[in-house]
């Protein structure tokens, strides 16, 4: 399993600790150290939508001009901003051996390492 992230994000932290607390392995991608895989972020994208990708709510995306801001409305525009803003990747996002998720909801997470699809 792979965790990409930011080492510093508090929702990052706590699914870190959620998977470490379950006795899962993981290695952790941290954006900011580690750069954007400019085509593994691309699948994200196809995969979960753009709109699930970026993340509209943080403080980096709401930082940015209204006229980089306006610019995303597809996949394409999606994944030139975020490779250029990593910080504005909506996370933390899971590649699991089965299933990959996006963002953590505590409850879903318990729900999916019970049906064996977080591993």
């Amino acid at each position: 399993m792979k965790v990409y992230g930011i080492k510093n994000c508090d929702t990052v932290k706590k699914a870190r600790r959620f998977l470490e607390e379950a006795g899962l392995a993981y290695t952790f991608h941290d954006y900011k150290k580690d750069g954007v895989d400019r085509e593994k972020l691309s699948a994200f994208i196809d995969e979960f939508g753009w709109e699930q990708v970026v993340n509209r709510r943080g403080t980096t995306w709401r930082k940015l001009d209204d006229a980089v801001k306006d610019s995303v409305l597809d996949n394409a525009t999606a994944l030139a901003v975020l490779t250029d803003h990593p910080s504005a990747i909506k996370r933390p996002i899971v590649e699991g051996q089965s299933k990959n998720f996006i963002g953590f909801d505590p409850v879903a997470w318990e729900m999916a390492l019970e049906l064996g699809e977080l591993k």
